[in-house]
């Protein structure tokens, strides 16, 4: 029996040399979606993003079985429940892992040494995504006071529910720990076994030092108190634009101690735009300005 071979067409319209798409996505649900998620998270999505938008909203399409953009986004805006964090959820980009831009942990530990001994202290990670940020912050501050209980709590905060259910967890497959030496290994995970074969959790010492908030950092208020010895707020200002990068600096700043300091990612630079609030203290870390 001769089997005919079939084929996926393009739906009609669709322009030569576009990728075939299952559901229909126009270039003015895409400046739609824009507008949504700037609104909803200060995120400012350049045309560049369209193709990662469709791949990571088509999941949420098929789930609610709409048509189109068209319909996922009025679906959107209509809802009252959890469709809209998972709207900002998958269109946020979380790439993280332990001891990212190692420079700024001995940084973050000797101005902490700095303070009385037994002052209490607290830190906010801004931005912490799957928790490998503050769970590194917490293993830096064991290792410089020599106590597992140091004074200090971790405040770690992100917009997207999902990865802070991962952070809260704190088990991580084993290809995300491998590249850590033997030493902190040791110290401070403990190795998974039977049904957590191939998995490794952050040991209670590191833990017990975060605390995880669900905190959207362009939607007031914060719920965080100052004043703050240290805010690391990395490689999530650059998905904002100027004005809300500005903004969110502004209300940074009366939240650190005087002498506390603001770690950036390695790709912003926020002295041009808020050079009367911060002053560079080394590289990619600001302190305020005098």
């Amino acid at each position: 029996m001769k089997v005919e071979p079939t084929f996926l067409y393009a739906p009609a319209g669709a322009k030569l040399g576009e990728p075939f798409r299952a559901f229909e996505f126009s270039d003015a649900d895409f400046q739609r979606l824009q507008r949504m998620i700037y609104d909803l998270a200060g995120i400012s999505l350049n045309e560049g993003k369209k193709a990662m938008a469709y791949s990571r909203l088509t999941k949420r399409i098929r789930a609610l079985h709409v048509q189109n953009f068209a319909e996922y986004l009025d679906y959107v805006e209509r809802d009252t429940g959890e469709e809209k964090v998972k709207f900002i959820n998958a269109l946020t980009t979380n790439l993280t892992y332990f001891f990212r831009e190692p420079h700024h942990f001995p940084m973050l530990t000797d101005h902490l040494l700095t303070y009385p001994k037994d002052e209490p202290l607290t830190l906010w990670s801004a931005a912490c995504s799957t928790g490998e940020e503050p769970y590194s912050m917490a293993m830096s501050i064991i290792d410089a006071f020599g106590t597992d209980r140091p004074p200090v709590k971790i405040i770690a905060s992100d917009l997207d529910s999902d990865v802070l259910a991962t952070a809260a967890k704190g088990v991580y497959p084993l290809e995300k720990i491998d590249a850590l030496d033997r030493a902190t290994l040791k110290r401070f995970f403990l190795k998974g076994a039977g049904d957590q074969m191939g998995f490794a959790r952050v040991r209670p010492q590191v833990q017990r030092l975060v605390e995880f908030r669900q905190i959207n950092l362009v939607d007031p208020p914060w719920n965080i108190e100052g004043p703050l010895a240290a805010i690391f707020c990395r490689n999530v200002m650059i998905y904002f634009n100027k004005q809300t990068q500005r903004a969110i600096l502004e209300r940074f700043a009366p939240l650190l101690k005087p002498n506390g300091l603001l770690f950036a990612g390695h790709s912003e630079n926020f002295f041009y735009n808020a050079r009367d609030m911060f002053n560079i203290r080394g590289k990619t870390v600001y302190e305020l300005a005098a």
